[in-house]
Protein backbone atom coordinates (compact mmCIF):
# COMPACT_ATOMS: atom_id res chain seq x y z
CA UNK A 1 0.00 0.00 0.00
CA UNK A 2 1.03 3.01 -1.04
CA UNK A 3 2.12 5.35 2.33
CA UNK A 4 0.56 8.62 0.61
CA UNK A 5 -2.82 6.94 -0.37
CA UNK A 6 -3.40 4.56 2.53
CA UNK A 7 -6.89 6.27 3.03
CA UNK A 8 -8.48 6.16 -0.50
CA UNK A 9 -7.21 2.54 -0.82
CA UNK A 10 -8.68 1.62 2.09
CA UNK A 11 -11.75 3.80 2.89
CA UNK A 12 -13.64 1.45 5.82
CA UNK A 13 -14.93 2.37 8.80
CA UNK A 14 -12.35 1.27 12.01
CA UNK A 15 -14.28 0.86 15.70
CA UNK A 16 -13.39 3.72 17.42
CA UNK A 17 -11.29 1.50 19.96
CA UNK A 18 -9.36 0.17 17.72
CA UNK A 19 -8.39 3.34 16.30
CA UNK A 20 -7.70 4.81 19.68
CA UNK A 21 -5.26 1.23 20.17
CA UNK A 22 -3.72 1.77 16.66
CA UNK A 23 -3.03 5.81 17.63
CA UNK A 24 -1.30 4.55 21.20
CA UNK A 25 0.64 1.98 19.08
CA UNK A 26 1.27 3.21 15.84
CA UNK A 27 1.85 6.94 16.96
CA UNK A 28 2.48 7.68 20.19
CA UNK A 29 5.16 4.89 21.39
CA UNK A 30 6.99 5.31 18.50
CA UNK A 31 7.02 8.88 18.79
CA UNK A 32 8.84 8.62 21.94
CA UNK A 33 11.89 7.93 19.60
CA UNK A 34 11.40 11.31 18.06
CA UNK A 35 11.46 12.90 22.03
CA UNK A 36 14.48 11.29 22.56
CA UNK A 37 15.97 12.38 19.14
CA UNK A 38 15.11 15.87 20.34
CA UNK A 39 16.35 15.85 23.56
CA UNK A 40 19.92 14.16 23.02
CA UNK A 41 20.50 17.09 19.98
CA UNK A 42 19.60 19.66 22.59
CA UNK A 43 21.56 18.27 25.72
CA UNK A 44 24.42 18.21 22.89
CA UNK A 45 24.29 21.62 21.81
CA UNK A 46 24.00 23.06 24.97
CA UNK A 47 27.00 20.66 26.13
CA UNK A 48 29.78 19.83 24.11
CA UNK A 49 28.80 21.27 21.73
CA UNK A 50 28.36 24.33 22.79
CA UNK A 51 29.95 27.00 20.88
CA UNK A 52 27.37 26.06 17.93
CA UNK A 53 25.54 28.62 19.92
CA UNK A 54 28.01 31.25 19.58
CA UNK A 55 28.17 31.02 15.82
CA UNK A 56 24.66 30.72 15.42
CA UNK A 57 24.43 34.13 17.47
CA UNK A 58 26.34 35.78 14.07
CA UNK A 59 22.97 34.47 12.40
CA UNK A 60 20.93 36.15 14.52
CA UNK A 61 22.77 39.09 14.86
CA UNK A 62 22.28 39.07 10.84
CA UNK A 63 19.16 38.91 10.95
CA UNK A 64 18.64 41.92 13.61
CA UNK A 65 20.86 44.58 12.00
CA UNK A 66 18.35 44.93 9.18
CA UNK A 67 15.06 45.15 10.79
CA UNK A 68 12.88 47.77 10.16
CA UNK A 69 9.50 48.74 11.22
CA UNK A 70 7.56 47.05 8.49
CA UNK A 71 9.37 44.08 8.74
CA UNK A 72 8.63 43.74 11.77
CA UNK A 73 4.99 44.51 11.59
CA UNK A 74 4.69 41.77 8.79
CA UNK A 75 6.99 38.98 10.71
CA UNK A 76 4.54 39.60 13.80
CA UNK A 77 2.06 38.22 11.91
CA UNK A 78 4.10 35.46 10.43
CA UNK A 79 5.11 34.48 13.53
CA UNK A 80 1.43 34.64 14.91
CA UNK A 81 0.59 31.68 12.61
CA UNK A 82 2.53 29.75 15.17
CA UNK A 83 1.29 30.33 17.94
CA UNK A 84 -0.68 27.58 20.15
CA UNK A 85 -4.26 29.18 19.85
CA UNK A 86 -3.49 29.50 16.55
CA UNK A 87 -3.02 25.95 15.68
CA UNK A 88 -5.46 24.40 18.26
CA UNK A 89 -8.19 26.52 16.56
CA UNK A 90 -7.03 26.08 12.46
CA UNK A 91 -6.75 22.25 13.47
CA UNK A 92 -9.63 22.08 15.10
CA UNK A 93 -11.68 24.04 12.30
CA UNK A 94 -9.83 22.32 9.39
CA UNK A 95 -10.71 18.72 10.88
CA UNK A 96 -14.28 19.38 11.46
CA UNK A 97 -14.28 20.77 7.83
CA UNK A 98 -12.69 17.28 6.89
CA UNK A 99 -14.77 15.38 8.91
CA UNK A 100 -17.86 17.05 7.62
CA UNK A 101 -16.88 16.90 3.45
CA UNK A 102 -15.60 13.50 3.54
CA UNK A 103 -17.64 11.71 7.00
CA UNK A 104 -14.45 10.04 7.85
CA UNK A 105 -13.32 10.69 11.29
CA UNK A 106 -10.09 8.60 11.52
CA UNK A 107 -8.95 10.41 8.83
CA UNK A 108 -10.30 14.47 9.81
CA UNK A 109 -8.27 14.09 12.99
CA UNK A 110 -4.98 13.13 11.71
CA UNK A 111 -3.36 17.01 12.26
CA UNK A 112 -5.07 16.60 15.93
CA UNK A 113 -2.82 13.87 16.39
CA UNK A 114 0.29 15.44 14.67
CA UNK A 115 -0.03 18.52 17.15
CA UNK A 116 -1.05 16.80 20.09
CA UNK A 117 2.30 14.42 19.65
CA UNK A 118 4.50 17.81 19.18
CA UNK A 119 3.28 19.56 21.58
CA UNK A 120 3.77 17.43 23.92
CA UNK A 121 7.55 16.62 23.05
CA UNK A 122 7.73 19.99 22.85
CA UNK A 123 7.10 21.28 25.91
CA UNK A 124 9.54 18.22 27.87
CA UNK A 125 12.43 19.07 25.80
CA UNK A 126 12.23 22.54 26.56
CA UNK A 127 11.94 21.93 30.11
CA UNK A 128 15.14 19.40 29.79
CA UNK A 129 17.15 21.09 27.74
CA UNK A 130 16.51 25.04 28.72
CA UNK A 131 18.84 26.32 26.08
CA UNK A 132 19.11 30.40 26.94
CA UNK A 133 17.64 32.54 23.69
CA UNK A 134 19.85 34.36 21.46
CA UNK A 135 21.58 37.09 22.28
CA UNK A 136 20.12 39.74 20.67
CA UNK A 137 16.94 41.64 21.04
CA UNK A 138 13.55 39.93 21.17
CA UNK A 139 10.63 41.41 19.37
CA UNK A 140 8.83 38.54 20.78
CA UNK A 141 7.67 38.15 24.80
CA UNK A 142 8.77 34.90 26.10
CA UNK A 143 10.20 32.39 29.02
CA UNK A 144 14.35 33.65 29.05
CA UNK A 145 14.89 29.63 28.50
CA UNK A 146 13.07 28.22 26.04
CA UNK A 147 15.13 28.69 22.75
CA UNK A 148 15.21 25.03 22.12
CA UNK A 149 13.53 23.46 20.28
CA UNK A 150 11.03 26.41 18.71
CA UNK A 151 7.40 25.73 19.31
CA UNK A 152 6.19 27.83 17.38
CA UNK A 153 8.14 25.92 14.44
CA UNK A 154 6.97 22.56 15.49
CA UNK A 155 3.43 23.25 15.92
CA UNK A 156 3.12 24.81 12.40
CA UNK A 157 5.00 22.11 11.06
CA UNK A 158 2.96 19.47 12.48
CA UNK A 159 -0.49 21.31 11.19
CA UNK A 160 0.43 22.74 7.89
CA UNK A 161 2.54 19.41 6.73
CA UNK A 162 -0.33 17.13 7.92
CA UNK A 163 -2.41 19.99 5.85
CA UNK A 164 -0.37 19.19 2.44
CA UNK A 165 -0.54 15.55 2.75
CA UNK A 166 -4.69 15.58 3.56
CA UNK A 167 -5.04 18.09 0.28
CA UNK A 168 -3.55 15.32 -1.70
CA UNK A 169 -6.86 13.90 -1.81
CA UNK A 170 -8.65 16.89 -3.37
CA UNK A 171 -10.17 16.53 -6.45
CA UNK A 172 -9.88 19.32 -8.16
CA UNK A 173 -6.25 19.63 -9.40
CA UNK A 174 -5.57 23.34 -9.26
CA UNK A 175 -6.92 23.59 -5.91
CA UNK A 176 -5.03 20.34 -4.82
CA UNK A 177 -1.47 22.17 -5.84
CA UNK A 178 -2.35 25.30 -4.12
CA UNK A 179 -3.22 23.92 -0.78
CA UNK A 180 -0.18 21.44 -1.13
CA UNK A 181 1.52 24.16 -1.71
CA UNK A 182 0.09 26.29 0.71
CA UNK A 183 0.85 23.61 3.32
CA UNK A 184 4.52 23.06 2.40
CA UNK A 185 5.40 27.19 2.34
CA UNK A 186 3.77 28.35 6.14
CA UNK A 187 6.45 26.20 8.34
CA UNK A 188 9.49 27.66 6.67
CA UNK A 189 7.12 31.18 6.95
CA UNK A 190 7.06 31.06 10.70
CA UNK A 191 10.66 29.63 10.68
CA UNK A 192 12.34 33.24 8.74
CA UNK A 193 9.93 35.14 11.31
CA UNK A 194 10.83 33.39 14.38
CA UNK A 195 14.79 33.71 13.24
CA UNK A 196 14.00 37.25 12.42
CA UNK A 197 12.35 38.19 15.84
CA UNK A 198 15.07 36.53 17.37
CA UNK A 199 13.24 34.25 19.65
CA UNK A 200 15.73 31.32 18.06
CA UNK A 201 18.76 30.18 16.94
CA UNK A 202 18.84 28.19 13.79
CA UNK A 203 19.22 24.83 15.59
CA UNK A 204 15.97 25.83 16.94
CA UNK A 205 14.24 25.63 14.40
CA UNK A 206 15.64 23.15 12.09
CA UNK A 207 14.69 20.24 15.10
CA UNK A 208 11.37 22.25 15.97
CA UNK A 209 10.86 21.36 12.06
CA UNK A 210 12.08 18.30 11.95
CA UNK A 211 9.74 17.36 15.46
CA UNK A 212 6.69 18.29 13.80
CA UNK A 213 7.32 16.31 10.53
CA UNK A 214 8.41 12.79 12.52
CA UNK A 215 5.15 13.35 14.18
CA UNK A 216 3.20 14.18 11.18
CA UNK A 217 4.34 11.06 9.56
CA UNK A 218 3.51 8.82 12.31
CA UNK A 219 -0.21 10.64 12.46
CA UNK A 220 -0.30 10.17 8.69
CA UNK A 221 0.60 6.19 9.49
CA UNK A 222 -1.38 5.71 13.09
CA UNK A 223 -4.35 4.25 11.18
CA UNK A 224 -3.57 0.24 9.86
CA UNK A 225 -5.22 0.19 6.53
CA UNK A 226 -5.78 -2.12 3.85
CA UNK A 227 -5.44 -2.25 0.20
CA UNK A 228 -8.38 -3.09 -2.03
CA UNK A 229 -8.80 -6.63 -2.59
CA UNK A 230 -6.88 -7.75 0.57
CA UNK A 231 -10.21 -9.13 2.46
CA UNK A 232 -10.27 -6.45 4.65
Amino acid sequence: MSFLTRYDEDRSRPPFLAALRDAAVRALLPSVLVFAAVVGIGLLIVGPLHRLGTAENGVNRWFASWRTPLWNEVTHWMSTIGNTEYVIGVGVLVALLVWWRTREWWFAVVPLIAISLQATWFVLAAWIVGRPRPEVEKLDPAPPTSSYPSGHVGASSALYFSFALMATRIGNPVLRRLAVLVGAVVPFVVTFARLYRGMHHVSDVVVGMLNGIGCVLLSWNYLRREPRGSGH
